[in-house]
Formats: C-alpha cells, structure tokens, sequence
C-alpha cells in the first residue's frame, strides 16, 4: 500500500492461540479467530502485538503468525503485524518478511530494554523505513519502553522514517487530544487504550487497535459506527456504559491474561499463555464472566 494508507475503524490487537502445552501456536485456532473476527465486521487485523504474546514468540513463529492471518484474512481487511524487536537488525528483518508477506503496513514498538536518544530512534525507524516500502505505525508504550516522544519529534518521525501513523497505549488522554487536533500535522492516532476508546473516537481519532475487540467485536465495531460514522451520542454512551466496566477490568488486571480468559468464556480457542504470564485467578475469572455476562456478550462463533 502507498503512504497515504489510512486506517479507518476497528483493529483487534490478536490473541496467539497456543497449544494446550503451549509449546506450539495453534495456527487453525488463530485461523479460526481471524474468521470470527471478519464476519463481525471488523476492519483490519494486529498480529504479534502485546496481546499477541510477541515477548514470549521466537522470531520463526512471529513470521508464521503473520503468514497465517494475512492467509486467514484473504486480503477482506488490512493486516498491520507488530514488528518491533530489541534490536534494529531484527526489527527489519521482521518488517521485510511482513512487507513480502502481504502486510498493509508494520506496527513497531522501539527498542524497550535501554531509552534511546532522539538520534537512536531515528535511525532506528530510518533503518526500517529505508528496506521496506509499506508506511510505518509507531507504538507508543512510554510504560515499557520508557520513551515519551514530544509531538515535534513525531513529526520528524513522519518526515525521516514515513511514520504515518500512531497507536497510542500512553493512556495520556491530553496528549493523544494535542495528536487528534492536530492531525493534519502529524502522525494520524489510533487509540490503544481501552478506557480511553470513547473519549478518542468522540474526539475525531479514526481508529482503534483493540485487545477487547478479540471478544466483543460487534460491540466494538458498533460503538465505531455510532461515534465515528453516525455522530449518535446518546447510542454511543449506553453502549459505553454496558461494556466500559470490562475494559475498566482488563486494565486494572494482566491484561494479556485477561484478554484471553474472556476470549475462552465467550468460546473462543485460545489455549494457555506462556510464561511468565499465568491465568487470572478463579474468582477473578467469576468477576470477567459476569461482566460479560451483564453486558449481554454471548458465545462467539469460530469453527474449526
């Protein structure tokens, strides 16, 4: 796709479905996943992102991941995979496999173990923009990678490395308003905050890459449509009221483990998490069931 790709609407940030010993990922269960999610009517697809357990993936599976919901998705919607790594050698070598692979753009996160200088994360993403041809997403995770970028070193961003657009997972409301406002100058936002989702789509934000979105799909494309297309406030708000209570729970828990136990209440094929990640406890697990419950979230439909 060109540079001026623009994503429009809902992106779940994908579960890895793993087998039950999670020694392998379970490639008809993401496949599965990937085709409950298209007939819900989402409008792209975020493999091998923090929901996606990419901390805990080698970087053959990342690659098969990707191969997997690009095949999955059939070219129906975008596929953004994540390919941030620790280093800049392998961050590119996953972006160009993405690219190859059909990718619409690539989502990276910059290197998380040692803050990079301004300089470092330039080049860092110049490196990526100069072998690849797709338009760049930047991850913005200043919880684990420590980097809080002003908005004129986002613009340089965009002006040294295509970075063309912004996942923002700050939970900084203030400064995701300063990129929605002034969007014409910087990369555009798509929200990665659960708790902030109505807030940004209100505000003009055109997108959101969404964790919860794995298991209320219909609800979050719903909630889209009212803000985004339709301007119904007041059918945007009660919808907010049924389903901010589990976004509310997913952050204030391991949000990961979190995200897959509500995928496995609702039916959904996940398999276990990898460690370090350990499933949230039973009574926490009662807790996220009556949210769905009370929210009216029934079983999702994934053949196998």
């Amino acid at each position: 796709m060109s540079s001026e790709t623009v994503f429009e609407g809902i992106l779940p940030a994908l579960i890895t479905p793993l087998t039950a010993d999670a020694s392998e990922v379970d490639h008809d269960a993401l496949a599965a996943v990937v085709e409950s999610l298209i007939a819900a009517g989402v409008h792209g697809l975020v493999p091998c992102g923090s929901t996606g357990e990419f901390v805990t993936l080698t970087g053959e599976e990342r690659r098969a991941v990707v191969e997997t919901v690009i095949a999955a998705a059939g070219g129906r919607v975008p596929v953004v995979p994540h390919t941030g790594a620790l280093s800049t050698a392998e961050t590119v070598a996953l972006s160009v496999h993405a690219e190859a692979a059909g990718a619409a753009a690539v989502m990276i996160v910059p290197p998380f173990y040692e803050q990079l200088t301004e300089r470092e994360m330039l080049a860092h993403y110049a490196a990526v923009s100069e072998a690849v041809a797709v338009p760049l997403m930047y991850y913005n995770l200043p919880g684990a990678t420590g980097v809080e970028l002003t908005f004129e070193q986002f613009q340089e961003l965009r002006r040294a490395a295509r970075v063309e657009t912004l996942k923002d997972t700050s939970g900084d409301a203030v400064a995701a308003m300063e990129l929605i406002q002034r969007d014409a100058e910087g990369p555009t936002l798509l929200n990665g905050m659960d708790s902030l989702t109505f807030s940004s789509l209100a505000a003009g934000a055109r997108a959101a890459i969404w964790g919860a979105a794995n298991f209320i799909p219909r609800e979050a494309v719903e909630l889209h449509r009212l803000l985004a297309v339709e301007a119904d406030l007041e059918g945007a708000r009660e919808l907010w009221r049924r389903i901010y209570p589990i976004c509310a729970f997913l952050e204030s828990s391991s949000y990961t483990a979190a995200v897959k136990e509500a995928c496995e209440i609702v039916g959904l094929p996940t398999g276990p998490l990898r460690r370090p990640l350990l499933k949230i406890e039973p009574e926490r697990r009662a807790a996220l069931a009556e949210l769905l419950a009370t929210a009216g979230v029934g079983p999702v439909s994934a053949a196998r």
